[in-house]
């Protein structure tokens, strides 16, 4: 007899037991395996709703923040326009008063008892020329400076109007889908309840335990390509014969998800359409 490989699919005790420890079979394993793979396609449904259903919360919450933000940026940007309007002004103000004690200097010019007098107010002068020139410049890079904070600020509330436009959108969206889906959520919950009366707790339970572990919550998956349909590890052929003669219940033995053929899951997909 040739040697079997190490890792085997392994069959899942699903039997009731009586107080006598006997075992009785009170469904047949098709049976189950179709109460399963039945359970698992709604449960599934009930994980995409929930999935759809915590999206948009998500996306809520992100424009709420990026609202927020917007505010904060217009009003950083409304800071530094009153900030930048202030330092036109005083230097502004500071041309007023160099081109005053420039008429002053010039005056006293007139006066002079001496060339050192002369040549002082004359530097005087000149110095307060500098000043102009540079409140002057200074005044210009401000202005510039004002023209693009005020486009900023111009953008950013037209994007704040957008995103409470979209964050009204989206909220309502989300109203209306937590009212629908609630109610579809509900009906699918208890068709599933009404399917775990259908088979044995001990089963259930191993179910669920298969579901938690499983990351994409899959705990009975089909055959595809001669492959696990959870994770895609190659089933051999006589582990195959074994799962489509549905005897016995078998689990995948590189991830522990429940098996099922081609049959057991076409004839579930096309009852519940």
């Amino acid at each position: 007899m040739a040697k079997e490989s190490s890792k085997k699919s392994k069959e899942l005790n699903t039997g009731k037991t009586t107080e006598e420890g006997v075992e009785v079979a009170e469904v047949s394993i098709e049976k189950k395996l179709h109460v399963l793979y039945s359970l698992q396609q709604i449960d599934s449904q009930v994980d995409k709703i929930r999935i759809i259903r915590g999206e948009l919360p998500l996306e809520v919450q992100d424009l709420e923040d990026e609202i927020v933000g917007l505010e904060t940026r217009v009003e950083k940007f409304e800071e530094e326009v009153n900030s930048y309007e202030k330092q036109v002004e005083e230097k502004k103000q500071s041309m007023k008063e160099s081109l005053a004690l420039i008429k002053k200097y010039e005056e006293q010019q007139m006066n002079v008892r001496n060339n050192r007098e002369y040549d002082s107010l004359t530097k005087e002068i000149e110095f307060q020329n500098l000043e102009i020139q540079l409140s002057d410049k200074r005044i210009k890079e401000f202005t510039s400076t004002l023209e693009a904070k005020t486009e900023q600020i111009k953008e950013s509330k037209s994007k704040f109007k957008e995103r409470e436009s979209d964050l009204r959108i989206k909220k309502s969206e989300l109203s209306d889908i937590v009212e629908e889906t609630e109610k579809e959520e509900q009906a699918l919950i208890d068709k599933s309840e009404e399917f775990h009366g259908m088979i044995e707790d001990r089963l259930v339970t191993a179910y669920n335990r298969i579901r938690k572990n499983a990351r994409n919550g899959l705990a009975v998956v089909q055959i595809e390509r001669d492959a696990c349909g959870g994770c895609f590890n190659k089933i051999p052929p006589q582990h195959q014969l074994d799962i489509r003669m549905h005897k016995k219940i078998i689990v995948c033995e590189y991830c522990g998800r429940i098996l099922v053929d081609d049959e057991i899951a076409d004839v579930v997909k096309a009852e519940m359409g």
